[in-house]
């Protein structure tokens, strides 16, 4: 079997598909096809394989060629050195890990001047020989033979039998597999706390003294333990069991040297392989295992913020909807962005309703007329600092509309990652003359209609949705969350007469260099009348037209198929099932009843098969469907603003900000998001926090415990005290919910003109 079978049927195995199957989809992946187009286009060449496994594939591809790379270069390695045996290599081929592989090289490996190479050159090798096949000897006085000017006496010439005996031991492939399979079922992480590093590190203080078994340690204790450790705050060990772990790590490294028995020879080959253990091995041990637990515990993160991050990005959308963005601040004043239903900036102002200018009048006064002048239909609040405050502003100002005025719906919006494309480039260059500060609150509002346009604006990691992001690897954290962001966009479609340049620069085939060229050819040439216009963009070739354009969408356009994803190569075998059944294809689109009695199975074709003509019958029926749910808000519960007013057994209503392995945070307007631990999430043993909610779930929770000093809040989602995700969602019309809002924002019973109806007439005429 050479390299590429083995590749193949190994994958097939991992991701549940065929051996043709990998191959076939290695094929597109190589020629340049992207994951999106060949998981929605090309299901017939991969026998409908989906993004997942395709992401898997591509992944574990790179992983097994490096793998096959090195094996080469190993097997050429000691075929130069003229020791390579057909055992040998047998070995080496049949290694499945690199760790395998780099064992089984060591003792081939060119390596720096040793113990052992120094004692091999004082002639102590015979002696360790002598030692092993004599055991009835005394090893003392087989050394006896073996002094002279370099090795001056029996101690020095045993020790470097030891160092040479150690050497070999320590290449021992077959025994450091043995040792390392131990190690990784019966191995335990010890941590304990530095002495004096109490109090600067109480917010590890769980792990002070902590024990667990290496095997089962979840990935986020992980890495809390092994921050602790970098910030100097603990101490950790990986280990066995000290008394019967110990004994039973040395009797592996022990058999590797043959059955002992009684005799001196074996008394002092059982001490040596002992002292290999303690001064050598346990080391070697530890670092792989401290390797391992670290490369485990960042791809549990990643997945988990991979996850999240996918949740939010297909979060649902407010739609095209005049909105106000709020900024909250207190001594830099409340910053106010509103844009139009299509994102575009209509007007900016900051407000000073807190300390110290205190001028709320002034700032109700000025957002009221801001509602009233563009007619104003949501209300994007960040989370930020001032998030109650400002929210309970709004909620005045709306209680105190005319009664012929609409109440916009107010939200809070998470702002995390606002600040960063508010300084950004991409920022700078949209809105030259705006302050920072104000860039965020267009930010915040956008991101309310639409979150995913507005999200990718922003670097994926600093969006917040995951768990100690900056201490996993960067590198490998942005091509997860890359991935991420590139499937979303494409799952969703783009509409490519309104995109942004950051949006259009994630659909597949693009990038941000032809992103750059289509926003610039739609400004010089006017809006895209159709698909095929795409190949008039500079540097815009057939094989990234392919890629791109079955998701890029043109509304009302003169193809009515160009609004939907049917691939433009597709459109013959469209146009057939519209003919089939006799209407004009502007009448079948959309219409589910006219398409019943089409059977897929006529169409199929040399070019088309029936995954590709399924696909086009479900897209017909529903035109440019958005996967994305419907749009629902959480509502916060009056006079709950600050950790302090939380109480046990308070029944509140929160949004779901993050879901880690151990449960999931949810923000109920206090500030500081409250923990639902996986064990609260339901009536039942969940397993993955996702079986029960995502990220941007709407839920009822009841608080558990309340820690005002270390804030932390605990709540949970069983029966006596919340429903569940589903439940919460159900019980909140989401066709109902944008049009009417929380009750919070419902027109109330007006108070008397006074201070505020004075300064918003006088706000009213200077506008």
């Amino acid at each position: 079997m050479d390299a590429t079978d083995r590749i193949a049927r190994t994958i097939a195995n991992e991701i549940n598909a065929s051996a043709a199957q990998v191959v076939a989809a290695t094929g597109l992946l190589d020629g340049g096809a992207t994951v999106p187009f060949v998981a929605r286009y090309r299901k017939e060449v991969t026998g409908g394989l989906d993004d997942t496994q395709l992401r898997n594939l591509a992944e574990r591809l790179a992983y097994l060629r490096e793998l096959e790379a090195r094996r080469k270069a190993i097997l050429e390695s000691i075929k130069t050195q003229g020791k390579l045996t057909d055992e040998l290599t047998r070995a080496i081929v049949g290694a499945e890990t690199k760790a395998t592989l780099e064992d089984i090289y060591l003792p081939y490996k060119p390596k720096r001047r040793t113990k052992a190479m120094i004692a091999r050159e004082n002639g102590l090798e015979p002696l360790l020989r002598a030692i092993q096949d004599n055991r009835g000897a005394d090893p003392v006085a087989l050394a006896a033979s073996y002094l002279t000017e370099n090795v001056a006496d029996q101690k020095a010439a045993l020790d470097g039998a030891r160092d040479i005996l150690v050497e070999e031991l320590s290449e021992n492939a077959p025994m450091l597999g043995r040792l390392r399979e131990f190690m990784q079922t019966e191995g335990q992480i010890t941590a304990k706390v530095t002495p004096g590093k109490e109090a600067e590190g109480a917010k590890f203080s769980d792990y002070f003294d902590h024990v667990e078994k290496w095997s089962a340690i979840p990935g986020h204790r992980a890495l809390a333990i092994l921050r602790a450790a970098k910030e100097e705050i603990l101490t950790i060990e990986i280990a066995p069991e000290a008394e019967t772990g110990t004994a039973r790590a040395e009797g592996i490294v022990t058999s590797a040297i043959g059955r002992l028995g009684n005799a001196p020879g074996d008394a002092w080959l059982r001490k040596v392989a002992s002292w290999a253990w303690r001064v050598r091995l346990s080391n070697t041990m530890y670092i792989d295992l401290l390797t391992e637990l670290r490369t485990r515990a960042h791809a549990e993160a990643i997945r988990v913020f991979a996850r999240n991050l996918k949740d939010l990005l297909l979060a649902s959308p407010a739609g095209p909807r005049v909105t106000i963005g709020l900024d909250p601040g207190i001594r830099t004043g409340v910053k106010l962005a509103a844009v139009d239903a299509t994102g575009k900036l209509l007007e900016t102002a900051t407000l000073y309703p807190f300390q110290p200018k205190n001028d709320l009048r002034g700032a109700e006064a000025a957002l009221a007329a801001t509602i009233l002048r563009h007619k104003v239909e949501l209300i994007a609040i960040g989370n930020g600092t001032a998030s109650r405050e400002t929210e309970r502003m709004v909620a005045d100002v709306l209680k105190r509309l005319p009664d012929s005025v609409k109440a916009p719906v107010k939200v809070i919006v998470s702002e995390a990652g606002a600040s960063v494309y508010s300084a950004s480039e991409l920022a700078a260059k949209e809105f030259p003359d705006l302050d920072v500060s104000l860039r965020g609150a267009v930010s915040i509002a956008r991101r309310l209609q639409d979150p995913l346009a507005e999200l990718v604006k922003v670097p994926p990691e600093s969006i917040g949705v995951g768990q100690y992001q900056h201490d996993v690897d960067q590198r490998q954290l942005a091509k997860t969350l890359e991935a991420v962001v590139e499937d979303a966009v494409n799952a969703v479609g783009v509409d490519l007469n309104t995109a942004s340049a950051p949006l259009l620069a994630h659909v597949a085939g693009l990038g941000p260099s032809l992103a750059q060229n289509i926003v610039a050819h739609r400004d010089a040439e006017g809006a895209f009348a159709s698909r095929a216009a795409l190949k008039k963009v500079a540097g815009l070739g057939p094989r990234a037209f392919e890629q791109c354009a079955g998701f890029l969408r043109i509304r009302d356009g003169k193809e009515p198929l160009d609004a939907s994803s049917v691939h433009p190569e597709a459109y013959g075998v469209a146009r057939k099932i519209v003919a089939a059944c006799g209407r004009d294809i502007r009448q079948i689109m959309g219409d589910g009843a006219a398409l019943k009695g089409v059977r897929a199975e006529q169409f199929v074709d040399e070019n088309f098969g029936l995954p590709t003509i399924r696909d086009i019958l479900s897209e017909l029926e529903k035109p440019g469907r958005d996967p994305r749910p419907s749009f629902v808000t959480a509502s916060f519960a009056e006079g709950v603003e600050d950790i302090k007013d939380l109480k046990p057994g308070m029944s509140l209503e929160g949004t779901v900000t993050n879901v880690a392995a151990f449960g999931a945070f949810v923000d109920i307007g206090v500030h500081q998001d409250g923990l639902v631990h996986i064990s609260q999430l339901a009536d039942r043993f969940v397993k993955d926090p996702n079986e029960v909610v995502k990220v941007g779930d709407v839920v009822r929770v009841r608080v558990t415990e309340v820690d005002v000093p270390r804030k932390r809040i605990g709540l949970t989602m069983r029966k006596d005290g919340g429903a569940s995700a589903r439940d919460a969602q159900a019980e909140r019309s989401p066709k109902a919910q944008p049009a009417r809002g929380p009750k919070s924002a419902q027109p109330a019973a007006k108070d008397e003109p006074g201070a505020f109806g004075a300064a918003l007439l006088n706000a009213l005429r200077k506008n």
